[in-house]
């Protein structure tokens, strides 16, 4: 049998949750390793000292260790469903909101979420900076049924668990806000079968000769 790519990741983390969502489109078959982000195994941080999630590990004896590369290897092998951007435009438009997602985006739900990590009283100031940027995703999808254009593509898999990890830090909340063409997105991305799949809960992976 050939040897499959080594994905060590973590349930519940988006970064890990987009990878694994672009892996399962693409159909490529690899190794799941579930990792206890307190009791990271040693292959793992011998393969990327960072010792962050996710990390694909190729029979190649590459090492991927950012989300990003992983869905582009993933999908670059096989995609079916035509995730990647096909326009320059549509490029150019992922990029930017990828850009923005993964800094100003991600500082501000982290401090909305865990505000006592940063040394906050609490994270509604940083709540309503990530809620500006998600007024334009709602706008967004009001001219179309998807981020990515017509389709559910690359950009929808790579924004939907960070939306998803926002509203879940106080769904009341984000579901009074005015953006309904975002909340039935989300809503139809989390009642996906991709969601189900990507989620499905994995034994904690345990090295052969722990």
């Amino acid at each position: 049998m050939a040897e499959l790519p080594v994905l060590y990741s973590f349930r519940r983390c988006p970064y890990a949750m987009r990878a694994r969502l672009a892996l399962w489109v693409s159909g490529v078959a690899y190794e799941h390793r579930e990792v206890a982000l307190k009791a990271k195994p040693a292959s793992m941080l011998a393969a990327s000292p960072k010792g962050t999630v996710p990390v694909l590990c190729l029979p190649t004896g590459e090492v991927l260790a950012q989300s990003l590369d992983i869905m582009h290897w993933a999908l670059q092998q096989h995609d079916p469903d035509a995730w990647l951007p096909a326009t320059s435009e549509l490029r150019a438009f992922t990029q930017a909101a990828l850009t923005h997602l993964d800094g100003e985006f991600k500082a501000n739900l982290d401090r909305y979420k865990y505000p006592q990590r940063f040394g906050l009283t609490d994270g509604l100031a940083h709540r309503g900076e990530g809620a500006r940027w998600l007024l334009t995703l709602e706008l967004q999808l009001q001219n179309a049924a998807f981020l990515s254009g017509a389709r559910w593509g690359f950009l929808d898999a790579c924004v939907a668990p960070f939306v998803r990890q926002f509203a879940r830090t106080d769904r009341g909340w984000f579901d009074a806000q005015p953006w309904p063409q975002l909340a039935q997105w989300l809503t139809a991305f989390e009642n996906s079968e991709a969601f189900r799949t990507v989620m499905h809960k994995q034994p904690l992976w345990i090295a052969p000769d722990a």
